[in-house]
């Protein structure tokens, strides 16, 4: 601001009252300094004024990176946040940078709230963090927590994937659990709930895995090892999302198993990449773009007093048939397809 006011022969105040557009300054005087500034490549420091005044009207974003459903949050944070004047900085979880120290990193940068993105943290360390600032969790609930949660109503998702198999004829189906990731305990319950529901217990299978594509392949190494030694491949295969989905699908596909007349498969997320492959994934959908949605407000009502405590919307989740599914064997042997 000193080098714009040298330059246009004014003071630094009179340069000051310009770039905040306030009244002081002649229409030929204010045309004159904004023009100096334009041709040295002088931009007022907006971050800096905030913080002058308490405020950095920014928000943060703890996301993981190889996380597909991530990325269709983080699309959807950025046009809201912008639309209620804020500001979005990102932080990222990844291999040796664990989410505490994406966190604070976000905090260390004046971030006046946290939004996590399926946060693997203890219960405890986020209602910690929840009393340190404004946190809102997507993907996950977390109960008693002092945070705002946004998220699908898991069991209904998983019940509906489960009715579109069981109607197709299935009945020996297999979930691969997602470990300790967010949502995972909810579909888990579901499924049981929903095999017991349809008189199938005795073809009740849990596969122990997680979130990732490696999930996957090694859940489709397994049953490829169990059909070699006798045991039949299940007709249906629920993955915990669709990472896993996909890693199941690329080992199944490279040993010749025909999905889905072999074989059906069914993702969760319903993330952009899941209908760029070749024959599109069955997949549970969650809205990304509300769910941003959702969780922008909710921090930026609880920074600016018009929501004191925290709440927890709950959406609904939608099916969405592609390719990955169909009727099993049996119903092809039987002329049913």
């Amino acid at each position: 601001m000193a080098d714009v006011a040298e330059r246009a022969g004014v003071s630094r105040a009179l340069v000051s009252i310009v770039f905040r557009d306030q009244p002081g300054a002649s229409p030929r005087t204010r045309d004159r300094v904004l023009r100096i500034a334009d041709e040295i490549g002088y931009r007022p420091d907006s971050a800096a004024r905030l913080l002058a005044r308490g405020r950095s009207r920014t928000l943060g974003v703890m996301f993981t990176v190889h996380q597909p459903f991530h990325a269709d949050l983080v699309e959807g944070i950025y046009p809201e946040a912008e639309r209620l004047g804020y500001d979005v900085l990102l932080s990222a979880t990844a291999q040796g940078r664990g989410e505490a120290r994406a966190v604070e990193a976000l905090l260390g940068h004046r971030c006046e709230a946290v939004i996590l993105l399926g946060p693997d943290a203890q219960p405890a360390d986020i209602d910690a963090l929840g009393h340190r600032t404004v946190t809102v969790t997507v993907g996950r609930r977390v109960p008693h927590a002092r945070v705002d949660s946004v998220h699908t109503a898991e069991g209904k998702g998983v019940r509906q994937a489960m009715e579109h198999l069981v109607e197709l004829g299935h009945r020996r189906i297999v979930h691969i659990d997602g470990g300790r990731g967010p949502g995972s305990a909810e579909r888990r319950r579901a499924y049981r709930a929903a095999m017991r529901r349809h008189g199938l217990e005795p073809e009740l299978r849990v596969i122990p895995g997680d979130h990732t594509e490696q999930s996957g392949i090694e859940t489709g190494r397994l049953l490829l090892s169990e059909r070699d030694r006798g045991r039949p491949l299940p007709t249906a295969v629920l993955a915990g999302n669709d990472r896993c989905a996909m890693g199941l699908l690329m080992t199944l596909t490279q040993a010749g198993v025909d999905v889905p007349r072999d074989l059906s498969v069914v993702g969760y997320d319903d993330s952009h990449l899941s209908h760029l492959m070749p024959i599109g994934l069955t997949t549970v959908r969650q809205d990304a773009v509300l769910m941003s949605e959702y969780a922008v407000r909710f921090a930026v009502e609880r920074l600016e007093g018009t929501a004191p405590e925290p709440r927890e919307a709950v959406l609904d989740p939608k099916l969405t048939v592609r390719g990955t599914s169909g009727p099993p064997p049996e119903g092809v042997a039987a002329g049913n397809r």
